[in-house]
């Protein structure tokens, strides 16, 4: 970064719709067994993805009725606003800050359309200020947090004493499709959830600073994950596994992306990754060489949280700054692209 950023504050939010993998396996069944023969194989997946509860947007039986575009993304809006609200204003008062004081928000999702974007339709109920820079970014997934991050650090470091609101929403339960009977979608239905993250980077020497940002794009891997389009909605896309993918390319992207910055791994502290699954947490441990059970953090807020995509890296980042900053923390993702993005944060002495 070309001037110092600090991360002034953190914060998380989840929609009141709590459910147990149990129950969730249970609506799995009575929406999939009769319809899709290998459904028994399967679900398997909801006791081995390593999640016990998640946060829905809307009742389980609610995704158990025909759905199409118009309600879901009806659900998308009013939810999205809601949790924006919720996790920005927490961020706001951690830092101290009005929302008037905000120069730039950046607001990162991708399960749902909003246009106007979701940061002008809160822009009243927030507080925020008619010359407000409003930048929403769409299409980046499960690295969507951590880019965000790292495109709100270079925004609020081209103007210094700016600030900058960065906010995360994803409601991937609006994808659970009881029409695609698909592995993928199976899949989606035992690991994907909904919540949101705000973060307030400011361009002024702070006790956490936002040392570097990058990413690295493989070729050919536009297959690996994203969205399949229809009347329906939208529908996931696993087409290749991802675990095997992060254990044997991972590391040394991360390894290229310090590079660039005239880091090296060893002087990484804590690795704070985006927990895709138990399978890409433990993945991402033998890609890092870390000790099995090194990603603690990753596998508290998979087991509390599932995969709610860009969010979740935050969340991981909130429990790894609460324990206690470590000197320096390399805040990582994976996302459609197929991408890997970074965000390095360095801790005063």
């Amino acid at each position: 970064m070309p001037r110092p950023v600090s991360l002034a504050s953190l914060a998380t939010a989840v929609p009141p719709h709590r459910v147990t993998q149990r129950e969730a396996a249970e609506a799995a069944h009575g929406g999939f067994a009769a319809r899709y023969d290998d459904f028994a194989r399967l679900a398997a997946v909801f006791e081995t993805s390593g999640i016990r509860t998640r946060h829905l947007v809307r009742p389980v039986e609610w995704y158990l009725q025909p759905l199409g575009w118009e309600a879901r993304n009806a659900a998308y809006l009013e939810a999205a606003e809601a949790l924006f609200i919720e996790a920005a204003t927490a961020a706001l008062e951690r830092a101290s800050l009005s929302a008037a004081e905000v120069d730039t928000v950046v607001t990162i999702s991708s399960t749902g359309i909003a246009t106007p974007s979701l940061e002008a339709r809160v822009a009243d109920r927030m507080g925020f200020r008619s010359d407000l820079e409003r930048v929403p970014v769409f299409g980046l997934g499960c690295a969507g947090g951590v880019s965000g991050l790292g495109l709100g650090a270079r925004l609020a470091a081209a103007r210094p004493g700016s600030t900058v609101l960065v906010v995360a929403v994803e409601l991937c339960s609006l994808s659970f499709r009881l029409d695609r009977l698909t592995k993928e979608n199976i899949v989606a239905t035992a690991l994907f959830a909904d919540g949101a993250a705000a973060a307030v980077l400011r361009a002024v020497d702070g006790p956490l600073t936002v040392e570097m940002a990058g990413q690295h794009s493989w070729p050919q891997t536009l297959d690996i994950m994203g969205w399949h389009v229809d009347d329906g909605g939208l529908g996931v896309i696993f087409d290749r596994a991802i675990p095997p993918f992060a254990e044997a390319h991972v590391a040394g992207a991360i390894e290229a992306i310090l590079g660039r910055a005239g880091l090296t791994r060893a002087e990484v502290d804590r690795f704070a990754c985006h927990p895709g699954g138990a399978k890409v947490i433990t993945a991402l441990e033998r890609s890092l060489s870390l000790e099995q059970g090194t990603l603690d953090h990753e596998r508290e807020v998979l087991a509390q949280n599932g995969n709610m995509s860009a969010p979740t890296a935050l969340f991981v980042l909130a429990r790894v700054l609460n324990a206690e900053p470590p000197p320096r923390t390399l805040l990582t993702a994976m996302g459609p692209g197929f991408t890997a993005s970074c965000v390095s944060l360095q801790a005063a002495a």
